[in-house]
């Protein structure tokens, strides 16, 4: 802890502590984990003509993100409280992708600004186009595949990768992950 001499009597100032210190609430490392790992399976992107990039994957993050927090809105608390540990987590990986590929220290915040933006839009289309094959079709043509047709067998995969996660309960989600999104 960083501690900073002040006036005799007083207590010294503890900075940068709320920094380091981890968050009380639920442990969304595994959640987090099993939706990184179903959105960067090889078939996404060999067999359903996403682009294997930076973009498109951040795309397909954020469409295996959009079926979990829709489905923590749906829970009691505090699903809420892991649903935001859940977008949290999820910048901070963005974040350090951006720097990781080189982004200079002033540019990182407006992009971010730019995949907030875009996260946010993204996750209101998922959850609008719900369990409807064509709605949801469009909403992946258009943001993941970059304004072309999704295929049926795509759909069919988000379909089946929502009708999971809508089953499960907050409990599932949190422990056994795994089990509930694809891999």
């Amino acid at each position: 802890m960083v501690q900073f001499a002040t006036k005799p009597g007083r207590k010294p100032l503890r900075m940068f502590t709320s920094l380091f210190r981890r968050r009380a609430g639920p442990d969304i490392d595994p959640l987090y984990g099993a939706i990184m790992a179903a959105a960067l399976r090889p078939h996404l992107y060999a067999s359903f003509g996403v682009p294997d990039t930076f973009e498109g994957r951040f795309e397909c993050a954020t469409l295996h993100m959009a079926l979990v927090l829709v489905r923590l809105r749906q829970l009691p608390p505090p699903a809420d409280a892991a649903g935001q540990a859940l977008v949290d987590r999820f910048f901070d990986g963005l974040d350090a992708a951006i720097r990781e590929k080189g982004i200079g220290d002033v540019a990182v915040p407006r992009r971010m600004k730019k995949f907030m933006q875009g996260f946010y839009g993204r996750v209101a289309a998922y959850e609008q186009a719900g369990g409807d094959p064509a709605a949801l079709a469009v909403a992946i043509g258009r943001n993941v595949l970059e304004g072309a047709n999704a295929s049926r067998d795509l759909v069919d995969d988000v379909i089946a990768s929502q009708e999971a996660v809508m089953h499960a309960s907050l409990e599932d989600l949190l422990e056994r992950p795994a089990q509930i999104l694809p891999r």
